[in-house]
């Protein structure tokens, strides 16, 4: 399970009502504009928004944020006061929002999020895992408690994360996503999971983008697109050492033909999540570069894009040691078909 994103108030609750963030002693800036980011920004079609997983890393200074005279950055102070720096990176038109994986969020507690950001910003918001694991966990989410009740409850997800998102976020929602873990013995039976998920998404409003997203390669049903499609989403391609390669994926699910394309790019090939954190951190660097998925996202971005889709991809510091830079790589790919 990803490491907690941390919170954008110091006590990791959302914001009393009407409220928006707290004020900082002095204000996170965003670091030095970057020629060459500006001009594949501006050369990027509009339909692509490009971004990373969270913003709370002090290892991006220099990269994503201003150094902060007399002392460096802390998590806790990017977290809180960072998103706007952020945001004014040229080539960052998305985030993906993963501190509400592990509890919902409120209206308000959204809407400090958007107040942050342009109006052409657009959030990749993770769904609680309350809806899509199919058991409780213990501590730090490892090890089964019994099974859970909220799995796949299609309204206590709306009343609890959809409509609180929405009308925090408004027009900033790019993405619900629905992240499903290694699902075990659920995941024997595709046919029915693939069945029982579209009723659940059949019941939330109708509206936003919901993405759904696998652990399991064998829940990448042919026909897959067809069938989150006519209960009203899209698939969510994971990059991840768990899932298989991106253009067999969009194989397996028959081609992506309708609706938006949403990418998350999490882990590097054949490393675990907190082997990939210990051996990227600072976070500062391309360390081992992927250049076959680079490749696949940008070709199969580019195309979507052409044919009017919007096209949502965040990338995590996981997934090649450095997220900024991996996305400034994959914007010069698909602008230039170079990196």
């Amino acid at each position: 399970m990803p490491a907690r994103q941390l919170s954008f108030f110091d006590d990791d609750d959302p914001a009393p009502a009407g409220s928006r963030a707290r004020p900082s002693a002095a204000p996170v800036l965003p670091a030095a504009a970057d020629a060459e980011a500006v001009a594949l920004a501006r050369a990027l079609p509009a339909a692509i928004r490009l971004g990373t997983s969270s913003w709370s890393f002090p290892g991006w200074t220099g990269l994503v944020y201003a150094p902060r005279e007399g002392r460096p950055e802390t998590e806790q102070r990017l977290a809180r006061a960072g998103l706007a720096a952020y945001a004014a990176c040229p080539l960052f038109r998305t985030v993906s929002l993963d501190r509400t994986f592990y509890a919902p969020l409120s209206a308000d507690a959204f809407a400090a999020y958007a107040a942050q950001v342009p109006d052409d910003f657009r959030f990749v918001v993770k769904a609680p895992a309350a809806f899509t694991d199919p058991v409780l966990r213990g501590g730090a989410g490892r090890g089964a408690a019994g099974d859970n009740p909220s799995f796949l409850d299609g309204g206590a997800a709306a009343a609890a994360f959809v409509r609180p998102a929405v009308e925090g976020l408004a027009g900033k929602v790019g993405a619900l996503v629905f992240q499903f873990p290694p699902l075990g013995r659920v995941a024997r039976d595709p046919e029915r999971l693939a069945a029982r998920i579209a009723a659940f998404v059949a019941v939330l409003p109708r509206g936003p983008c919901y993405a759904i997203e696998f652990r399991d390669p064998q829940c990448l049903l042919p026909g897959g697109v067809r069938i989150l499609a006519d209960a009203g989403a899209v698939p969510c391609l994971a990059v991840h050492a768990r899932m298989p390669p991106v253009a067999e994926q969009v194989e397996r699910l028959g081609g992506l033909s309708s609706g938006a394309l949403v990418v998350r790019w999490n882990l590097h090939a054949g490393m675990a999540y907190d082997e990939a954190k210990q051996h990227y951190f600072p976070f500062d660097r391309l360390v081992d570069e992927d250049r076959e998925s680079r490749a696949a996202l940008a070709d199969l971005a580019a195309a979507r894009a052409a044919r009017g889709a919007e096209v949502l991809i965040t990338i995590n510091n996981k997934a090649e040691g450095s997220a900024p830079l991996s996305v400034k790589a994959l914007a010069r790919r698909i602008v230039g078909g170079d990196g």
